[in-house]
């Protein structure tokens, strides 16, 4: 299995064109052979990409304050790459072309039961094949299937994209869509780099088949969290022709979850669901009862929409309302509605986010060994 951590980018992006063009154009045709879900919410704090992180492999949120891998690294922890192990001894390892300090990755993957961290040091980067935070997509993968050919079978991997990151920089000649003509230049400039990021997905798949890979390998593909801050989200909404409404900020937060499995009819799914569920729906996948796992998700395949999607500040969204900045919406109506819709998902909205906290804060996992 290959995760791929989709560097900020958000759902508004896939099957949107500019002038014309498509921004995806391959992720595009894969949603019509995968499993596409349409109403995926970034749930990260101020962690970000670890957050991401953290809620796919244990299923419990972010933290308040700072990001679990820095504040909460030696807790014991009941993570997808432990789940698989006592299943059937998969091989786990990360590939990312940062720092290992970074997040402080290199000692938490150590208690998420990762046997192999691949950071910056394993990869040959020069200031030809990178641009602002580290090595592009492209070589990224490239050099990184090296790895996927050697590490033992069946393995659990997460490959962390970087390009797509803020402010969005990329030479012309990596550039293989022209940029949009809104009134913000960050959200042109994105348009290029989530093309570029499409591109190089594109290359990850065309070498998986051609290495012979491609049938045993399911491919899970995520945006980890929003790359547009509310700052320049005027330009997405000329981009998308709508109005800056509460709405529609809040609609903008989703994020894209396309689960390919080959030999598998595609399915557009649209229910309701946020980061936290990926866990569950890749072991609803698996067929691994998950019921005894001490987490938050819910397969995506099953998931309740009356459910809250939950957020760290306490603001949610089920599929009827959304409670942002203490106003409750019409999920559906898009309109002002009495607080009292809203009012009995708060107590459950409460309590999720507190027992998380106590199993985090008081690393009461390390109980259950």
């Amino acid at each position: 299995m290959i995760l791929v951590s989709m560097e900020s980018t958000q759902n508004f992006a896939i099957n949107q064109k500019i002038n014309g063009e498509e921004i995806t154009p391959f992720l595009n045709e894969l949603i019509k052979d995968s499993f596409y879900f349409t109403n995926i919410y970034d749930q990260t704090a101020q962690g970000k990409t670890s957050d991401a992180e953290f809620m796919i492999d244990t299923g419990l949120y972010p933290l308040s304050s700072g990001s679990a891998f820095v504040r909460k690294p030696d807790n014991t922890y009941r993570s997808l790459p432990h789940l698989l192990k006592a299943q059937e001894d998969y091989y786990a390892a990360v590939f990312h072309g940062n720092d290992r300090t970074f997040w402080n990755r290199e000692s938490m993957y150590e208690s998420l039961g990762y046997d192999r961290y691949f950071s910056k040091r394993d990869y040959t980067v020069t200031e030809e094949n990178s641009v602002n935070y580290g090595i592009k997509d492209i070589p990224f993968f490239d050099q990184t299937f090296t790895y996927l050919e050697e590490i033992p079978q069946p393995f659990y991997t997460r490959l962390i994209t970087l390009t797509n990151h803020f402010p969005f920089l990329l030479e012309e000649h990596d550039q293989f869509i022209e940029e949009a003509s809104t009134s913000e230049d960050v959200v042109n400039r994105y348009v290029t780099t989530v093309r570029y990021e499409d591109e190089a997905i594109k290359a990850l798949f065309e070498k998986l088949k051609s290495n012979g890979m491609y049938q045993n390998t399911v491919v899970v593909l995520y945006g980890d969290h929003y790359g547009i801050s509310e700052k320049y989200e005027q330009g997405v909404f000329e981009l998308l022709g709508q109005e800056d409404t509460p709405v529609n900020h809040a609609k903008l937060q989703q994020v894209p979850l396309i689960i390919h499995v080959p030999g598998e009819k595609a399915k557009t799914i649209e229910t309701i669901g946020g980061e936290i569920d990926i866990r569950a729906t890749i072991l609803h996948l698996l067929g691994i009862e998950s019921k005894d796992t001490l987490s938050f998700g819910h397969s995506l395949f099953t998931r309740d929409g009356n459910h809250p999607v939950i957020f760290r500040d306490g603001d949610f969204i089920t599929e009827k309302y959304i409670f942002q900045d203490n106003a409750c919406y019409s999920n559906i109506g898009e309109k002002p509605v009495s607080d009292s819709r809203c009012e009995p998902y708060k107590e459950k909205v409460r309590e999720e986010l507190r027992r998380s906290d106590d199993i985090v804060y008081g690393d009461l996992l390390r109980f259950l060994e």
